[in-house]
């Protein structure tokens, strides 16, 4: 860890802030004409608008993140880069995947597009990146990366890795967050238990990650320690609470399957052998 602070790039000037509005503008607007077509096709089956909600809100996030105040405080202070880094990468991604795109895409396009799509969504690359331990591996296991060797300070130092930082950051987040708790589907996500297990084994890289950036134990970043170590519990600390929110997501889409209830086996034997339904006569005679 140094104790000198490298000058990173501010990301093209205007440039940078015309770009990110641009893009996200698209993004929403697109999501809200996605919910007006799925609406005209079927009246009846109505988008939800907590969905709506909640992928505003994550439009809303990625804006905070990639805009002033935010950017230029990541570019010259590692704390800011770190909340940059929570935003686009964790809870960003929460929100948008909330939104539900695929299934909202799903409903609007026509049969036969559809139908493709779904193939696309069960082919095998599909498979593999839906499930938990390759998006835990891509998110979480980044971490130390990006941190722990100098491959921060060298894609820092180009505009153009900072926004292939910033992609990684996004993609690997909304991957997690499909594949622990997203609503849309995914034909090899596994059940909810396991789920919570690799949620619990990404807390636990976040946790340490954190902890030895906070003591100086092989961080390769170069920034005053003071900046370092706000990094750090802001990555500890804002990484839980992300964290805490996708496991709240996980559950509330928890439903525990019931158990058939026993049919009363039918009693085939009413009455004792002993017993006769038929009167007695007395012999004749």
């Amino acid at each position: 860890m140094d104790h000198h602070h490298t000058s990173h790039p501010t990301g093209g000037g205007a440039l940078g802030v015309v770009l990110p509005v641009l893009a996200l503008l698209v993004c929403a607007g697109g999501y809200l004409l996605l919910v007006l077509r799925a609406r005209r096709r079927n009246p009846v089956r109505a988008w939800s608008p907590w969905r709506t909600a909640a992928f505003c809100a994550g439009v809303v996030l990625l804006a905070v993140a990639l805009l002033p105040p935010v950017a230029p405080l990541a570019h010259r202070d590692f704390r800011g880069h770190m909340v940059q880094h929570l935003l686009i990468g964790m809870y960003a991604p929460l929100a948008l995947v909330l939104g539900a795109p695929v299934t909202l895409v799903l409903r609007a396009i026509s049969a036969p597009r559809a139908r493709r799509l779904t193939t696309v969504l069960h082919s095998a690359p599909a498979r593999l990146l839906s499930r938990p331990p390759v998006a835990v591996l891509l998110s979480a296991g980044s971490l130390p990366v990006l941190y722990f060797t100098p491959l921060y300070d060298t894609v820092m130092a180009h505009p153009a890795g900072h926004w292939l930082a910033h992609a990684h950051f996004l993609l690997s987040g909304c991957l997690f967050a499909h594949a622990v708790a997203g609503p849309d589907p995914a034909p090899a996500r596994p059940g909810v238990p396991a789920r919570l297990v690799w949620l619990g084994c990404a807390i636990a890289v976040h946790a340490v990650a954190a902890q030895l950036m906070y003591g100086g134990f092989g961080v390769a970043v170069h920034a005053p320690v003071s900046e370092v170590r706000g990094g750090a519990e802001i990555m500890y600390y804002g990484g839980d609470i992300a964290e805490l929110l996708l496991a709240a997501a996980l559950v509330a889409t928890w439903r525990p399957g019931r158990r058939p209830l026993a049919r009363p086996r039918p009693n085939r034997r009413p009455f004792p052998r002993s017993v006769s339904l038929r009167p007695r006569t007395r012999p004749s005679g």
